[in-house]
């Protein structure tokens, strides 16, 4: 076979893959998309970001790159700024993560682009048109967690009620510390409804802490039901994002393996 018809029946059969592969492909679909590889942590209200630094290190063990967020918590607006600001440094696809009221926090903030997942770590998750403070109608508030509201208008937790009602299974030095570095929060925030709901949108999951004193159990499990969130259970205080970060770094890294899959 002379060159040039060896040339001219390669390039036949090279199209005649090329053809085939296409009818196989859907029309318009590409290479399937790769797992987020990005994560942002939210805290909640009387914490800060550095209670993720176990999370923060079983993630960054896995390759992800780990982002906090240091929430203001002088109001819903300037926290989901704080969050839209960080996330819109990311790189890519992104799982989003809330604890507590850094739930309501990513149900806002959670509808920008680059936010591939929710996960909801005993976190509150209002709808649109909702304020933080309707979550808690029809349940009972536990005893253990009391908040002294100042005359400004900001609350925190009552200092001798801080370990039982939010840290009882942390050691009592790391809750003391925990007591005497709390950030305290506007309480007007729980006042405000929310304008976006991005559990809508997104797929979501939720770590529930059996123990926790800060939220009615029935309430925490009836929020993720109602977002259709997958759930983990754990035995924890409301400080799970601190005392439990393996069970919640699996969970994330489960939400980044699935949210891909789930969104199509």
């Amino acid at each position: 076979m002379s060159p040039t018809r060896r040339n001219i029946v390669t390039s036949a059969a090279a199209a005649t893959i090329t053809a085939a592969a296409a009818q196989a492909q859907p029309a318009g679909q590409g290479p399937s998309p790769q797992p987020p590889r990005n994560v942002v942590l939210v805290h909640g209200a009387f914490a800060d970001g550095s209670g993720w630094r176990g999370v923060y290190g079983e993630l960054s063990a896995r390759g992800y790159r780990v982002s906090i967020v240091q929430n203001p918590l002088t109001s819903l607006a300037d926290d989901v700024a704080a969050t839209r600001r960080i996330l819109d440094r990311q790189d890519g696809p992104t799982i989003l993560v809330g604890h507590s009221w850094g739930g309501t926090v990513i149900t806002e903030a959670g509808v920008h682009p680059k936010v591939a997942g929710l996960v909801y770590v005993s976190a509150l998750s209002p709808d649109a048109g909702e304020t933080t403070a309707q979550q808690y109608t029809g349940f009972v508030a536990p005893p253990e967690f009391v908040i002294d509201t100042h005359g400004d208008g900001f609350g925190f937790v009552k200092a001798e009620n801080f370990k039982a009602g939010f840290a009882a299974d942390t050691s009592d030095a790391d809750a003391a510390f925990m007591r005497d570095s709390q950030v305290s929060i506007a309480m007007s925030a729980f006042g405000t409804k929310l304008s976006q709901a991005a559990w809508r949108s997104r797929p979501s999951w939720a770590v529930i802490a059996t123990d926790d004193k800060a939220f009615d159990l029935r309430m925490l499990r009836h929020m993720a039901s109602r977002i259709g969130a997958k759930v983990t259970e754990v035995a924890a205080s409301h400080a799970v994002f601190m005392t439990q970060p393996k069970v919640v770094a699996g969970v994330i890294n489960e939400a980044a393996q699935q949210a891909v899959r789930a969104a199509r």
